[in-house]
């Protein structure tokens, strides 16, 4: 997707706690900090295992499989950003029990979106503003996994 063709967004400040998370994109991984000690994934990014207290966190790349858990539909232009309507969701991470992200369904028509329908990570690429030389940001948007 060109960028002058990519809506709005704010974008997250990239640091070197996050970067991992914000950049994966660029590889087609969708990652998060696990414990090393416990197994345990954590997000957002945190020092500190909240299961074992471990401090021994790297970052892992799952699948991007997830399930939809809740959503809505927005109609309405609080700024700019997306075409409306859009969805506004909640996914659960199958890899990685416990993680949630809320994010936008994309590749489908709102009505057909639907509780417990299973999704897969689909990237959107946007300049970072504070570092125009790097990659850039990668949002992970979910998409029905049988698209």
């Amino acid at each position: 997707m060109s960028t002058a063709a990519l809506p709005f967004r704010i974008l997250p400040r990239i640091t070197d706690r996050n970067r991992f998370f914000w950049t994966g994109g660029e590889v087609g991984e969708l990652r998060f900090l696990r414990c090393d000690d416990c197994g345990t994934f954590v997000h957002p990014p945190v020092p500190v295992c909240p299961t074992c207290l471990g401090r021994s966190l790297r970052p892992h790349a799952v699948s991007g499989r997830a399930v939809l858990t809740t959503f809505t539909v927005n109609h309405h232009a609080w700024m700019p950003g997306p075409e409306l309507p859009y969805v506004v969701a909640i996914v659960d991470i199958d890899e990685a029990p416990g993680v949630r992200l809320t994010t936008n369904i994309v590749g489908v028509e709102p009505d057909a979106v639907q509780i417990g329908m299973p999704l897969r990570v689909a990237f959107e690429q946007h300049p970072d503003p504070d570092d125009p030389a790097s990659s850039g940001v990668w949002l992970p948007l979910f998409e029905p996994a049988d698209t």
